[in-house]
């Protein structure tokens, strides 16, 4: 009897599907329209600005969901990575995780890009579900504690960000003045790996996040950049590991791990402790920055949500402010797919119509924005809503293989833009200014606000 009792809401769900779908069709029909009668650079040009922003890919997905939820593409899409130029694309809550939870099936792929950045070696994010990862993922949450985030971690952000905002007279460029010194910060304080520089550490973290995730097509020029900066990276790294090892001990997270290394634990000799520390920072400091920019970016365009999310920041409502900065996210996430290869031949929601046979070396696109805009899974997907479960976010991933700082994200993000957000009538400077300019980058360079004094 309880299917009986469960069938008025799983048809309600299908109708929201369905239209979905159909809102995403007319949404997409009128931005071809709009791209056709347009001004400014090629109808090409102007579909794929309107398609490639985040509300274009919300619809995209919503008409795949309904559609081809799992669509089998017989061309190669990704360059960057071994594959055999099939590419299926998984938009369904279902699929995604199913996808994302069988590591056996589907694997990670940026192990090549990995041992480039570390003349070698492989890091964990690169490596399938064995032994070695085990060790290596085990030895790093030894010396990256869970209860470092409120101890250390929240507590420094928090200072740092309110010390940058007390400082700024009325006016901000949020990436260059908050959201990446307080990260390098981070990466000096309680990682105690500060580069030769700010500016050092923010380039070589961002540029080596952009060559492993983002550069899917191979580009030559942004290799030969990866390639110099990882040479960079390496050598300093050596050096300043080699320097920590004369001094006195310090308890952070290179002091953890040269104490591990001393005691003679496997993997963590001072290479291991080079290779696992590099990765662990390309995935600090561009996410952190990048994230905390887009939240607000997200929060400024939905003026009610903004206005709580202000309010909240003022009244140290901090369960509100993270809230509503994490549902911004879910509609903004950095990261909208992530992609994996196929193993053997094997399938996707077998036993279901949606069921497609993907065949050994494909690569699959399982979209996390799709999957939590899926109205078969999440209550009323479309609307911003502040009382979702921590569960319905899938932000930095999913399974074996999400992020690793996860943990420090959902802490430090509403933490970072807490101050800021606490300002007098913050709003965005006028003009082009007052937008994300990622200034040739995938990741926000430059975005300024202003607020009164």
């Amino acid at each position: 009897m309880q299917w009986l009792l469960n069938l008025p809401t799983v048809l309600w769900r299908r109708l929201l599907l369905i239209l979905q779908g159909l809102w995403a069709l007319l949404w997409l029909i009128a931005s071809g329209i709009g791209a056709l009668f347009g001004s400014g650079g090629t109808i090409a040009s102007r579909l794929g600005a309107a398609i490639g922003g985040a509300a274009g890919q919300r619809h995209v997905f919503a008409l795949l969901r309904l559609l081809q939820p799992n669509l089998v593409l017989n061309r190669r899409t990704i360059l960057a990575y071994p594959n055999n130029g099939i590419t299926a694309i998984a938009s369904r809550h279902a699929d995604v995780t199913d996808i994302l939870t069988r590591d056996a099936d589907f694997g990670v792929v940026y192990a090549p890009r990995m041992e480039a950045i570390t003349a070698g070696e492989n890091f964990f994010l690169g490596m399938q579900d064995s032994p070695r990862y085990t060790r290596d993922t085990s030895n790093m949450r030894l010396v990256v504690r869970r209860d470092d985030v409120p101890a250390i971690i929240t507590p420094y952000v928090t200072r740092a960000a309110a010390g940058v905002v007390a400082i700024v007279p009325g006016a901000i460029d949020v990436p260059q003045a908050l959201t990446q010194p307080v990260a390098a910060g981070l990466l000096d304080q309680y990682f105690g790996t500060p580069g030769p520089s700010e500016a050092a550490i923010a380039e070589w973290t961002t540029l080596l996040f952009w060559y492993l995730f983002i550069d899917l097509q191979a580009d030559p020029d942004l290799d030969a950049r990866a390639t110099a900066a990882a040479a960079r990276f390496r050598e300093w790294m050596d050096g300043h590991i080699a320097e920590r090892r004369a001094a006195p001990p310090k308890d952070d997270v290179l002091g953890r791990c040269l104490a591990m290394g001393d005691a003679g634990l496997p993997g963590m000799t001072d290479r291991d402790i080079r290779n696992n520390l590099i990765g662990l920072l390309i995935g600090e400091l561009p996410t952190l920055s990048a994230t905390a920019n887009l939240a607000l970016d997200e929060l400024l365009d939905r003026p009610q949500p903004f206005a709580a999310a202000c309010a909240a920041a003022r009244a140290g409502d901090d369960a509100t402010l993270a809230a509503h900065v994490f549902e911004a996210l879910r509609f903004r996430p950095l990261n909208p797919i992530v992609y994996r290869r196929a193993m053997h031949d094997t399938v996707i929601a077998g036993g279901k119509l949606r069921r497609r046979r993907i065949v050994k070396d494909s690569i699959v696109m399982a979209s996390n924005l799709s999957a939590m805009f899926d109205p078969l899974v999440i209550p009323d997907a479309t609307a911003f809503r502040i009382d979702r479960p921590w569960e319905t976010y899938m932000l930095w991933g999913y399974g074996m293989h999400a992020c690793f700082g996860a943990h420090i994200n959902r802490a430090v993000l509403p933490a970072l833009l807490k101050p800021l957000l606490a300002q007098p009538n913050l709003r965005r400077a006028s003009g082009a200014r007052g937008q994300i300019d990622q200034a040739g980058t995938p990741f926000p360079q430059h975005f300024h606000l202003e607020f009164d004094l």
